[in-house]
C-alpha cells in the first residue's frame, strides 16, 4: 500500500506532465479559424472603470468557447484590470480548450513563468513597454517554455520590433499613453508589416464590417474584450456578432 508521501509525488509528476505538454497554438487557431476572434476576459479598465465587476473566469471564457471564438484573451494585471493569473486557471478548469493569451504588461523573464504555471498558451508582449533587446530576450525565453508571443505594436516607429519575428504580429487601435481608440491605426500600418506575419487587429472593433475590412487588409486575428464584456451575456454577444460577419 503506497503511503502518503508515495501519493503525493504521484500527483505531482501528473501535475510536471501537464506542464510539459504542449499548449494550443494560437496562431494555428488563428489561421484555421472562420471568426479569427480572440474574445476578451476583462473586468475593468483604468480609463473606463468598471466593465463588468461581477465577470467570472469559470463562465465567461467558456461560454466565449462554446459560441465561436478562436481563443480567449484574459486580463491578469490586478492594479489597473483588476485580473489575476488564478483566472486563467480557473478557465481551464472551467473546461476552456481554446489557446489562451496571457494579457498583461510583461517586463521580466519572471512573468513568464507565470504564464507558463496558470496555463496559457501564449503571452503579450508590448513593443512600447520594453526596449528591442529585452523584447528579444523575453520572445526567446517564451519561446523556450513553449509560449508563443503576441508582440503589439502601435505607431510605424515601433515596426522595426517586426524584425525580431514573434509568432504573431498585433497592432493596437489603442494609444496606450491616452487611451484614445482608431481602428484606421491597423489599416495604416498593415501593409508595412511582413506579407507572410499572422496580423491580429487589437481594440476598439465593434462592428461586423471592420472585421470584413480588416480581413481584405490582411488580418487573421481580432481581439474583442469591452465590446462583448459589456454585453449581459458576452457568450451570446459573441455569437450574435460572429452570424453576422
Amino acid at each position: 500500500m503506497k503511503d502518503i508521501l508515495d501519493r503525493i509525488i504521484e500527483q505531482k509528476r501528473l501535475e510536471v506532465e501537464m506542464l510539459r505538454r504542449p499548449k494550443p497554438s494560437l496562431r494555428e487557431a488563428l489561421l484555421a479559424s472562420d471568426s479569427g476572434i480572440i474574445a476578451e476576459f476583462k473586468r475593468k479598465s483604468p480609463s473606463k472603470g468598471w466593465i463588468k465587476e461581477d465577470g467570472r473566469a469559470d463562465i465567461i471564457p467558456l461560454s466565449y468557447q462554446q459560441n465561436g471564438a478562436a481563443a480567449v484573451s484574459i486580463l491578469t494585471d490586478s492594479g489597473f484590470f483588476a485580473g489575476e493569473d488564478d483566472f486563467i486557471r480557473q478557465a481551464r478548469r472551467s473546461g476552456v480548450t481554446l489557446p489562451i493569451l496571457y494579457k498583461n504588461f510583461v517586463i521580466d523573464e519572471a512573468q513568464l513563468y507565470q504564464a507558463l504555471l496558470c496555463g496559457a498558451s501564449a503571452v503579450l508582449l508590448i513593443a512600447a513597454c520594453l526596449s528591442k533587446e529585452s523584447c528579444r530576450a523575453l520572445i526567446e525565453k517564451a519561446h523556450s517554455l513553449g509560449l508563443e508571443v503576441l508582440l503589439e505594436m502601435h505607431s510605424e516607429a515601433e515596426l522595426e520590433y517586426a524584425l525580431l519575428e514573434p509568432d504573431l504580429y498585433g497592432i493596437n487601435n489603442r494609444n496606450l499613453g491616452t487611451f484614445v481608440t482608431d481602428v484606421d491605426n491597423s489599416f495604416r500600418l498593415a501593409e508595412k508589416l511582413p506579407r507572410d506575419a499572422v496580423k491580429v487587429s487589437e481594440s476598439g472593433i465593434t462592428s461586423p464590417e471592420t472585421i470584413k475590412q480588416l480581413r481584405d487588409a490582411g488580418f487573421c486575428g481580432f481581439l474583442i474584450g469591452e465590446n462583448f464584456m459589456r454585453a449581459e451575456d458576452p457568450g451570446q454577444a459573441l455569437k450574435e456578432f460572429i452570424e453576422s460577419i
